[in-house]
């Protein structure tokens, strides 16, 4: 009994082992195959080794029966050793899952098959004598030669692989080339032992912890998807910000010109409607970039909340004016109502408030061909809390009750037989819900299908400052009213250098500035625009774009603010224009921000601000 003890717990170990792996799902790659192997095979073995034991003390009795039983034993050492040589050969990246082709299989296991047709032919001796008892001769040394040689070939690509030893992988290869070297060499000094058996057993019970446990295989094959997702999302996010770049600046010249070209006198009046459309156009290409940027954004995790003091109701009323104009001819009354209570100051991301407001609005817009959209701007205020309650009501198309739940879902355009005229990705509503959840909020939506939608979000904000000692009072009492700005500065004194590779660019830019009357220079590089600089050349402000060849416009404002007593506004003119591309400028030194393209009424609104 004290010769079969490790065999009778390698038996119990393999038989526990293979009730718990076989009964997991498992990862179909090379190394598992063998593995799968390896457990079957290690179990046989260890099967053989008991019952040769005993059949080898009735050999008088059992004669044909006891030579099948420990000739099998060797045959299941030969196919354990052959398999764990091919796992090695898998761990070290030698052998592949297109490894086993259908001849290639055929070759192995006719190769295998000859090997053991050779064992079982050879004679074998037995040995019973004292209670010690074991087998030798002709066929054991084949088994015998055939180990040593696979031991050779494991120390070989242990070392080959000697950088790889600290992945737990190696673990017990590094054991069973240590272990299974003396063992063989004992087992050879004294074959009663039947220590290889019990060493085949526990290495291959060993490995599920350290390799093959199912569970691990899983996690492992989730981590790597999961990184190569996050890869691939990474790629997709620098390549969609390096489209809506490329994309933006043609944009510039076509919204540029074409409003320039409305202002026109003399026009055919089919030429004014005609850049008009192409205008509406460049603005909905514009809009389908920005969302679809956003969205690859917050997939990613490259969005986050930024919280800083803003005033909202200068944001909506301003959001508002902008966003009314995009109706055109449709006839729809779009009112505003902020509650008086609002506010002067919060404390919250302004710039992605003013996103979700503007995608409500858009939204609206888009699907309202006539009667009123209503945004209405509630709070609710308590200590330093403030609850905003946005509205948004239209008399639009509406929503069929079995597509509310899919109103929020990328890519989404419900009731497209009534929208087929609608321009859009469907993104505007999924990345408002997005950004909602993101700032702790929540959004509703009721609709009745044929007459309109109600939406309102609910969005927790901090109160900085609850009112302004030198604000007018503002009634809450019906729609606000918001007049138009009259600009009261003298461009025709102020001097504007113009700073972009792109000849087309400069060309739009000095385009929107003429209805200012005010002078213009420009420059192709940084360095022309630094050489103008220290020539002496006197300007009131910089429009300068960020990428451009040699010099970017970033480096060029920090060679412009090492200049002794320069002390001129430099405002960044860029395409780039992703989420928190105006407050990384503003970081960097710039006076202002704007992105391309650009209308004459956004340049001369932040040259307004600039000169006020």
């Amino acid at each position: 009994m004290g010769n079969n003890f490790f065999t009778i717990s390698a038996i119990f170990f393999n038989v526990l082992l293979a009730s718990v792996y076989f009964g997991k799902k498992r990862i179909d790659t090379f190394e598992t195959k063998m593995y799968d192997r390896l457990v079957m095979s290690s179990l046989a073995a260890n099967v053989f080794a008991l019952s040769c034991y005993y059949t080898i003390m009735f050999k008088d009795n059992l004669g044909i029966i006891n030579d099948i039983i420990c000739k099998g034993l060797l045959v299941a050492y030969l196919f354990w050793i052959c398999y764990f040589t091919l796992y090695m050969l898998g761990i070290g990246g030698i052998l592949k899952d297109t490894f086993f082709t259908k001849k290639v299989v055929i070759v192995f296991y006719a190769v295998l098959g000859m090997i053991s047709a050779v064992i079982m032919f050879l004679p074998l001796e037995y040995h019973n004598e004292n209670n010690i008892i074991y087998s030798y001769g002709a066929s054991a040394n084949v088994v015998f030669m055939v180990c040593s040689t696979m031991v050779v070939l494991w120390i070989y690509l242990l070392v080959r692989n000697i950088t790889k030893l600290k992945n737990k992988k190696f673990i017990p290869l590094f054991f069973v080339a240590i272990f299974g070297t003396v063992v063989i060499i004992l087992q050879k000094v004294h074959p009663e032992l039947l220590l290889l058996t019990s060493l085949i057993g526990f290495v291959t019970f060993l490995m599920y912890f350290t390799i093959e446990n199912p569970d691990e295989r899983l996690l492992e094959e989730a981590t790597i998807a999961r990184e190569q997702a996050d890869r691939a999302n990474r790629a997709k996010s620098e390549f969609l910000s390096s489209m809506s770049h490329e994309i933006r600046t043609p944009l510039n010249a076509i919204v540029g010109l074409s409003e320039n070209i409305q202002g026109m006198e003399g026009l055919p009046e089919e030429a004014i409607e005609d850049t008009k459309d192409i205008v509406m156009a460049s603005q909905t290409l514009l809009e389908i970039v920005g969302n679809i940027l956003d969205i690859s954004k917050i997939e990613s995790d490259k969005i986050e909340i930024v919280d800083t003091e803003y005033q909202p109701r200068d944001i909506i009323e301003n959001l508002a004016r902008i966003d009314a104009v995009r109706i055109g001819d449709k006839p729809i009354d779009f009112k505003l109502h902020i509650a008086e209570d609002l506010p002067f100051e919060l404390i919250g991301d302004r710039v992605h408030v003013k996103q979700i407001i503007n995608n409500l609005i858009s939204n609206a817009i888009k699907y309202t061909n006539e009667g009123e959209i209503n945004l209405t701007i509630n709070c609710i205020n308590k200590d330093d809390n403030c609850e905003l309650v946005i509205t948004c009501q239209d008399t639009g198309i509406g929503i069929k009750p079995e597509y509310i739940n899919k109103l929020f879902g990328k890519f989404e355009r419900l009731g497209v037989e009534k929208n087929t005229t609608v321009e859009g990705t469907g993104l505007g509503l999924a990345i408002t819900k997005k950004l909602i959840e993101m700032m702790g909020g929540k959004i509703n939506v009721t609709s009745t299908y044929g007459k309109g939608s109600l939406f309102v979000v609910f969005l927790p904000q901090k109160i900085s400052k609850m009112t302004n000692p030198d604000a007018k009072k503002v009634s809450g009492d019906g729609p606000i009213i918001i007049p138009a700005v009259k600009a009261s500065i003298d461009y025709s004194t102020k001097r504007v250098l113009i700073v972009d590779d792109n000849n087309l660019n400069i060309k739009v830019a000095k385009k929107s500035l003429a209805p200012l009357n005010c002078q213009t220079d420009d420059a192709s590089t940084g360095m022309k625009c630094l050489e103008k600089i220290k020539a002496g050349e006197k300007y009131d402000v910089i429009l300068l774009d960020i990428m451009m060849p040699g010099l970017s416009g970033s480096e060029t404002l920090k060679e412009l603010k090492q200049m002794p007593n320069f002390n001129i506004p430099v405002i960044a003119l860029t395409a780039d224009a992703i989420q928190g591309a105006k407050e990384k400028y503003m970081s960097e030194g710039f006076n202002d921000y704007i992105a391309k393209p650009f209308s004459k009424d956004q340049i001369k609104e932040k040259l307004d601000e600039l000169f006020k």
